[in-house]
């Protein structure tokens, strides 16, 4: 697995956008990474397996996969997503990104399960906790995985955030 450079962040200025989602609630507690990490993986497995996922791309206006993660009403949520305009009757949630600036974390991993667990943890884990000058506040934060490159997954975190 190639790390990135923990210097390898940015900030950008994205405008609103909508993801499609089918989710899960996540029981392990906040603090339990493994735990979260099993959860996710078997979501992943079940919505690649039982097609889910596929007609989620099937309506998509881009090649991006999401791994949302979301706080509603107090649960912890993860979703499956594609950013579209459609609905679909399988899908739990429309998901709405607020236009204004995101913390963006870049990186590629050999499967899409490491890039998503790489992004959230160098995100997490290592820049939000360090950096003074602005700071996540909430809402929905998503992996997204861009697409092939020389065999790699590639991505990127995408995390609102707030100048302090």
């Amino acid at each position: 697995m190639r790390l990135s450079n923990f210097s390898n962040y940015t900030l950008e200025e994205k405008d609103s956008f909508t993801v499609l989602g089918i989710g899960i609630e996540l029981k392990s507690d906040y603090t339990d990474y493994a735990g979260i990490s099993k959860e996710k993986a078997d979501f992943w497995s079940a919505v690649k397996q039982d097609g889910r996922l596929d007609m989620l791309k099937a309506i998509a206006l881009n090649d991006y996969t999401f791994a949302v993660n979301e706080a509603v009403n107090h649960k912890m949520m993860h979703y499956a997503g594609v950013m579209t305009d459609a609905t679909l009757p399988e899908a739990s949630r429309v998901i709405q990104f607020p236009k204004g600036e995101y913390l963006v974390v870049k990186g590629e991993a050999e499967t899409s399960e490491e890039l998503n667990n790489m992004l959230t943890g160098i995100a997490f884990g290592q820049v939000l906790p360090e950096v003074n000058d602005f700071a996540y506040v909430g809402g929905p934060n998503a992996s997204v995985e861009m697409g092939l490159r020389n065999g790699s997954f590639f991505g990127e975190m995408w995390i609102p955030v707030v100048r302090k």
